[in-house]
């Protein structure tokens, strides 16, 4: 049997001062792989630094990493592919422990989880307070016990690349990545690893809050698209728990005193609503249901 085809590939902006140093890493580690850096239109000299430090090095004119991660699944030839961020956060040492799930076809996406294990000065309170809030809300609403999706470093094999849809164009993409795959049926497996803070001269292009905006915002649209009756009835629940409040505040005299027919007009309408999003949900989930069906049909051999 031949071996299996490993591939390195290196989202980069911006990352002049440590780019090459992330390339020499992995040809260190992973002699026989092809590294390939993603470029994404850097101003900085990075993508040179990156072609003679040895690696391929394919430009993405559209900015945002999420636009960088749909380059690298479009592009990359492997059996494996790894993905890690060019910003030298990242321990190449820690790369065979994730590869290995993948090469023996144990799961389809293995995730570095970095918050066991980080470097106390790599997170600052805020970014770990976000990654928690924000893993919080996704184990709860998508019934899951990840410990980082954000993490971005990451192998997946070639039937995730081949059928894995990204959409999103910044930040949120390693959620998106994630709970595509898990929509998808995949094998998802995390791994510990190391977390190093950016080396002196090295900048983060994170926005907490704006880029912490965009995930929660992916995750709406993802739980809406692929589990519609749970996102309507979420919405309807919380139609319905105002229906109640407005009801209670309304009988005890809390409420000005406006006419009767507009505090009736408030409740019924709220109801009727909430309703037809229940309804809208049911009609959603069997159209998904439908889609899924044809998908698992479509898997099998002919």
């Amino acid at each position: 049997m031949s071996r299996p085809r490993v591939a390195v590939a290196i989202p980069c902006y911006n990352e002049a001062p440590t780019i090459a140093k992330v390339v020499g890493d992995f040809r260190a580690r992973l002699p026989d792989a092809e590294i390939v850096v993603f470029d994404n239109d850097s101003t900085d000299g990075s993508a040179e630094k990156a072609r003679a430090a040895g690696a391929r090095v394919v430009r993405e004119k559209r900015r945002g990493k999420g636009h960088v991660m749909q380059a690298i699944l479009e592009t990359v030839e492997a059996d494996a592919c790894v993905i890690v961020d060019g910003d030298d956060t990242y321990f190449a040492e820690d790369v065979d422990p994730l590869l290995a799930p993948v090469l023996a076809d144990r799961a389809d996406l293995v995730v570095g989880d970095r918050l066991g294990q980080a470097d106390s000065k790599a997170l600052s309170d805020l970014h770990r307070f976000g990654n928690r809030v924000i893993l919080a809300m996704i184990n709860l609403v998508f019934r899951t016990s990840f410990r980082d999706v954000l993490s971005g470093y990451r192998v997946v094999n070639r039937n995730f690349m081949r059928t894995v849809p990204l959409i999103t164009g910044g930040f949120e993409t390693e959620t998106e990545l994630t709970l595509q795959a898990l929509e998808k049926g995949m094998v998802i497996q995390e791994v510990p690893i190391r977390y190093r803070a950016r080396p002196e001269g090295s900048q983060s292009k994170l926005s907490p809050f704006a880029d912490g905006y965009r995930i929660l915002i992916t995750m709406a649209v993802l739980l809406r698209n692929h589990r519609p009756l749970y996102f309507f009835s979420l919405i309807a629940l919380a139609l319905v728990t105002f229906d109640l409040v407005w009801a209670a505040a309304w009988a005890m005299g809390a409420l000005p005193p406006y006419r009767s027919a507009i505090h009736a007009m408030v409740l019924v309408g709220a109801s009727a609503v909430a309703a037809a999003l229940v309804v809208v949900g049911v009609v959603l989930n069997a159209v998904t249901a439908g889609f899924r069906e044809l998908a698992a049909l479509g898997r099998r051999p002919r």
